[in-house]
């Protein structure tokens, strides 16, 4: 009987538990598929699908040109295909977000229908959610108590790469290959990492070589490449984070126990979506339900768009716009400026970060944006707010990452490119005034904060 392997967020041949399930299910053929669902994929800008398209592509290499692709719901795409084929198990790496839980539910119910078993084996995570609890047996809500007992619980070995497979090809389905061929020819794209398991393979390699020693002081410095950039790939299953944590096992010293800590934010926050599937998009804490917060506006675009008149703010929202990635420490800093000097809720920034971002992961994404609103799990007080002078002269003291994506400031040396208002030829090469004052918008935050305890 055939197999078949559904691929969603584990692009990839090696260390893939699901696919050794499907080759040892497949007592003939194995057919590799990726349905292209147009409730997500029409959601995507064109980085994000330009990425997902070359991401594919490398992974049809990877199965020796053997990939299915198909367009549509996966309730009914799915099923249909197993008729065609005649398989007699759908294998998955089980998907954890409450969108993907759904649909799962829905095509699993639509296979046992037509007399199709359902497999699902692993996870994108080193450590399954749900699996790490406390001496009680219910979940965590702060990292550090978290970690400790992810770091305790452990993870298994790598699974090896099968060398061969009795792979089948299917019939692809037109509108998907299209859909991605068109993806991969939009204009103005910028230039995007190496796609697929090698390139992923080299961009670790050369990271933990060269940038991992110093990763605990060069991770917050935007203007240098310090971060090891794994986020695209984590985000596709490219590369499963217990291959990187395997690499990691015989390092040493600060900068390798950052990123351990790193990968657990992700593991954490997956963690926390799965016990409160609301808090992807609702407060994950109630204690700011009173919030006044202001509706959309033309502050608002400006902030998308980089034109607050706030180097490091602008500097971060355009390079979102251009490379489908941005910073760690300036998406804190953009969005301390969203919700707290634009006294905007955070969905409407996690939704435009997750429409651009080649990472976006909603766990991820949207618990970081809770953490510093302010009404998340581990939560940054509210009255915290980032400073976005003092943190573009702290983490870009030379001004470099500013100049890179607001040439409007490439004339101003050093970190004179953080106040461009205190310089008489600030504003000479048409950089925009600041749409706020950040003194007064932190004193209304503040004011905000205490007319919820009232």
């Amino acid at each position: 009987m055939t197999s078949i392997l559904w691929l969603r967020r584990d692009l990839r041949r090696s260390d893939h538990p699901a696919l050794l399930a499907a080759r040892d299910a497949a007592d003939g053929d194995l057919v590799v598929a990726f349905v292209v669902d147009p409730a997500l994929w029409e959601s995507g800008g064109p980085v994000r699908k330009a990425w997902l398209a070359a991401t594919l592509e490398a992974t049809n290499e990877d199965y020796d040109d053997a990939l299915t692709l198909l367009w549509g719901d996966p309730v009914t795409v799915v099923p249909e295909l197993a008729a065609r084929v005649g398989a007699s198990s759908v294998h998955v790496t089980r998907e954890t977000t409450p969108f993907g839980h759904r649909r799962d539910t829905a095509v699993a119910d639509a296979l046992s229908a037509a007399g199709v078993e359902w497999v699902e084996t692993g996870t994108p995570y080193a450590v399954g959610p749900g699996l790490v609890t406390n001496g009680s047996g219910a979940a965590y809500k702060v990292f550090t108590p978290f970690a400790k007992a992810w770091r305790s619980h452990g993870w298994p070995e790598p699974a090896p790469r099968p060398s061969s497979l009795p792979l089948r090809k299917a019939r692809n389905d037109s509108k998907a290959t299209e859909a991605l061929r068109e993806a991969l020819a939009a204009p103005d794209l910028p230039e995007m990492p190496g796609a697929g398991e090698k390139a992923a393979a080299a961009r670790w390699r050369g990271f933990i070589d060269d940038a991992l020693p110093a990763y605990r002081t060069d991770r917050d410095r935007p203007g240098t490449d310090g971060t090891s950039r794994m986020s695209p790939y984590l985000k596709l299953g490219v590369v499963h984070p217990r291959t990187l944590l395997a690499d990691l096992a015989s390092r040493r010293g600060a900068g390798k126990e950052t990123y351990v800590d790193e990968l657990a934010w992700r593991e954490f926050y997956a963690d926390v979506l799965w016990h409160n599937p609301s808090s992807a998009w609702k407060d994950l804490r109630d204690a700011l339900g009173g919030m006044a917060y202001d509706d959309e506006s033309d502050a608002v675009d400006a902030w998308r768009e980089g034109r607050t008149g706030y180097p490091i703010v602008d500097a971060g929202m355009r390079q979102l716009l251009a490379e489908g990635w941005m910073h760690n420490r300036v998406r804190m800093i953009t969005a301390s400026f969203l919700t707290k000097d634009l006294h905007v809720w955070w969905p409407v920034g996690a939704r435009h970060f997750l429409d651009h971002l080649v990472d976006g992961d909603i766990a991820s994404n949207n618990h970081g944006w809770q953490w510093v609103a302010g009404t998340g799990t581990d939560a940054s007080p509210y009255f915290r707010v980032f400073n976005p002078v003092t943190q573009g002269e702290k983490f870009d003291p030379d001004g470099d990452y500013v100049r890179r994506w607001v040439p409007e400031l490439a004339h101003l040396k050093g970190k004179a490119a953080h106040q461009p208002w205190e310089h008489d030829d600030g504003y000479e090469q048409g950089y925009p005034e600041r749409i706020v004052d950040h003194a007064e918008e932190r004193r209304e935050a503040l004011r905000r904060l205490e007319a919820t305890k009232g």
